[in-house]
């Protein structure tokens, strides 16, 4: 099993930054990759960002291509997710998730951090 837990969402302006912070525990050594999800109201949830947790490959969608920054940190077991330059579309619900080694979709979730970003 691996635990995630997410933090730094909040209230920002357009323009502004925020940064959020997954923290895993558990079986952390399975883990092949995490993902920032994000989840928008009345819409469904979608990948935003993805680094894989040994060679650090990324994935960035295009509406967050050049704005936003994944990075990780294997010694605190952490997945960063920088944003920058927000938007008023970027408001929604912001998940952490981990997909471990083998698997094709994301097993672990966090319990999601909320971003909203006013015009």
């Amino acid at each position: 099993q691996v635990q995630l837990v997410e933090s730094g969402g909040g209230l920002v302006q357009a323009g502004g930054s925020l940064r959020l912070s997954c923290a895993a525990s558990g079986r952390t050594f399975s883990i092949y990759a995490m993902g920032w999800f994000r989840q928008a109201p009345g819409k469904e949830r979608e990948l935003i960002a993805r680094i894989t947790w040994s060679g650090g490959s990324t994935y960035y969608a295009d509406s967050v291509k050049g704005r936003f920054t994944i990075s990780r940190d294997n010694a605190k077991n952490t997945v960063d997710l920088q944003m920058n330059s927000l938007k008023p579309e970027d408001t929604g619900v912001y998940y952490c998730a981990a997909k471990t080694i083998g698997r094709v979709q994301y097993e672990y979730w966090g319990q999601g951090t909320q971003v909203t970003v006013s015009s």
